[in-house]
């Protein structure tokens, strides 16, 4: 008897995929192999399969062991490893780990599709994963007023790319440009043709990022933060909405766009304004992209759909337990949150590959007009 039957399911897309298979190849084992009892494979199987089926902490495994199920999944007839080897399995991590984990997440993303697709939207996002211990590179957070890392986390409609663990005192866009190179790279190699549109909001509006998208001819549509001159240039169009709202009580709202250039910036670009006012007074919003299309559909349709990455932070951090980095090693830590993101590309696929063929199955695709690229548009060649 057991009450997490749904392992035998992950097991078989685990399977399928050879998802931990590639990871245990990503993480070297320093023990004797003649003393071995319970290989990585193993040990990984059995903790990435414990966060998909709720199980979060190690001490969990001291029962969990015993289940047959698990064991089954596992493949193996006995006891899987303890807590305590599965603790000393986080202590071999180092930062090469990390980055041969990560390349499998990229070539497992690869894979998951059997035609090229047409675009790439890439979601770049930075959350906070709050700390309550002595653990290793701790700092304080002013804007979460907590001691916190930064973990940084990029997606592609719902699948992950990315969950790159980084100290707190550091600027939110920090390292986004390297990891876009990378990832625009590696995808370019697969497919020469693909468009790729970066999106974040207004943290990540920085130079560096912007004139690497120029260079490389990627796209990007980030949010862009109020300032006077930003308000002065829309100041008579918000006095016009106000007057409009005064008159019907209804609240009011405009889509328009000009050209701006800071003073960073080495020239002017395209900036959508999204202007609102209503009974809370007004809120302006501001874009830069090197998009073209109509405004309004940029805006509403592609920009505005930037918060499903936040989603799919939440599933990553509070379904599979990614802020659970309590270990007092950094690079313990960023294992802990790539076996959640493990876990969390196990459940992605079993969702994309389980209802194929029945009546569950469903295109998630958002039908936008062709001059607007879409997340989900290569969804339906999965």
């Amino acid at each position: 008897m057991t009450s997490d039957g749904g392992v035998m399911l992950l097991s078989a897309v685990d399977r399928k995929l050879g998802l931990i298979e590639a990871a245990s190849r990503c993480i070297a084992d320093p023990r004797n192999p003649l003393l071995i009892t319970h290989g990585v494979r193993d040990m990984l199987r059995q903790r990435v399969y414990g966060l998909a089926l709720g199980w979060e902490d190690l001490n969990d495994h001291a029962a969990l062991r015993q289940d047959v199920a698990v064991q089954t999944a596992v493949g193996v007839d006995r006891e899987v490893a303890s807590a305590p080897t599965l603790c000393r399995l986080e202590k071999w991590a180092d930062r090469a780990t990390a980055v041969r984990l990560h390349r499998l997440l990229i070539e497992q993303f690869v894979a998951s599709f059997k035609t090229a697709p047409e675009e790439l939207v890439l979601d770049f996002d930075a959350t906070d994963n709050p700390l309550h211990g002595q653990q290793e590179q701790r700092f304080f957070h002013g804007y979460y007023d907590s001691y916190c890392y930064l973990p940084l986390y990029v997606f592609c409609g719902q699948q992950l790319l990315c969950a790159y663990l980084r100290p707190s005192r550091i600027d939110a866009a920090q390292h986004t440009a390297a990891i876009l190179k990378l990832l625009v790279t590696r995808l370019r190699q697969a497919w020469p043709g693909v468009r790729i549109i970066f999106r974040g909001d207004s943290g990540f509006c920085r130079q560096r990022v912007i004139n690497w998208c120029e260079r490389a001819g990627a796209n990007d549509i980030i949010g862009l933060a109020r300032n006077p001159r930003l308000e002065a240039m829309v100041e008579f169009a918000q006095w016009a909405l106000n007057e409009e709202y005064e008159r019907t009580g209804q609240k009011q709202r405009l889509i328009d766009e000009f050209r701006y250039a800071a003073q960073s910036w080495p020239h002017e670009r395209r900036v959508i304004t999204r202007l609102e006012w209503g009974e809370q007074g007004h809120n302006p919003r501001f874009i830069v992209t090197n998009l073209d299309g109509d405004a309004t559909t940029l805006y509403d349709d592609l920009y505005c759909r930037r918060g499903e990455a936040e989603n799919r932070i939440k599933e990553a951090q509070v379904g599979l337990f990614a802020t659970r980095t309590s270990c007092h090693v950094f690079a313990a830590n960023q294992l802990r949150m790539l076996l959640a993101a493990l876990g969390y590309v196990l459940i992605e696929r079993l969702r994309a590959l389980a209802p194929q063929g029945t009546s569950l199955q469903s295109p998630h695709r958002v039908r936008v007009p062709a001059s607007v690229a879409s997340t989900d548009r290569h969804s339906s060649t999965r």
